[in-house]
């Protein structure tokens, strides 16, 4: 005889509780690499504008930040396919478009205080990556991704409003560095479980 036994809400908080620290774990494994490749493309770039800029005086160098995009998202796109694929959970996708979302910002940003507004771009810039970092850290309840977020927003910010012209620019090397060592953090902790 068939019972329809019920599950006892415990079991059911238990279940969906599993489920979901099973799926923060995917997506960290997986978004592990996407934090080492923005990282170090954004200290290659800002490391790149602060000697072109340096040692030939031309703050224009900055317009090199607008390749930046045109070289991550094919190689991000390249390295993912499989997973955007395997990533169909809420979790996953809300990230994805977080940091859709960022980078639509930086590039705006970006736009605006190169060619209309006089913005202290670096400022808003570590503030969108130190956000973006943070958000993702809460999400996925993971403290290394928090506490690099915070170093990078707040700090990033903050040393920003001290340094003018091309000093700013290594604050963005620092900023992509904390981000790439944050993705091999969170490659290292998730190899350990």
């Amino acid at each position: 005889m068939d019972e329809n036994k019920e599950m006892a809400p415990d079991e059911s908080l238990a279940i969906i509780t599993e489920t979901l620290n099973n799926c923060r774990r995917d997506i960290l494994q997986t978004n592990a690499k996407y934090f080492v490749l923005w990282g170090c493309l954004t200290a290659v770039f800002s490391l790149a504008v602060y000697l072109l800029w340096h040692f030939t005086g031309h703050p224009e160098w900055n317009l090199l930040w607008f390749a930046m995009p045109l070289v991550g998202y094919p190689l991000a796109v390249r390295m993912g396919k499989k997973d955007w694929e395997r990533s169909t959970s809420e979790i996953g996708i809300i990230l994805r478009k977080l940091w859709f979302v960022t980078g639509v910002f930086a590039i705006v940003i970006a736009t605006l205080g190169t060619f209309f507004l006089p913005l202290n771009v670096t400022l808003l810039i570590m503030l969108l990556l130190g956000i973006g970092e943070s958000i993702s850290g809460v999400v996925l309840k993971n403290w290394p991704m928090l506490v690099a977020g915070f170093f990078i927003g707040i700090g990033g910010a903050v040393t920003a409003t001290l340094f003018t012209g091309e000093a700013q620019t290594l604050l963005l090397t620092l900023g992509g560095a904390v981000l790439a060592v944050s993705g091999v953090v969170i490659k290292k902790l998730k190899n350990k479980n």
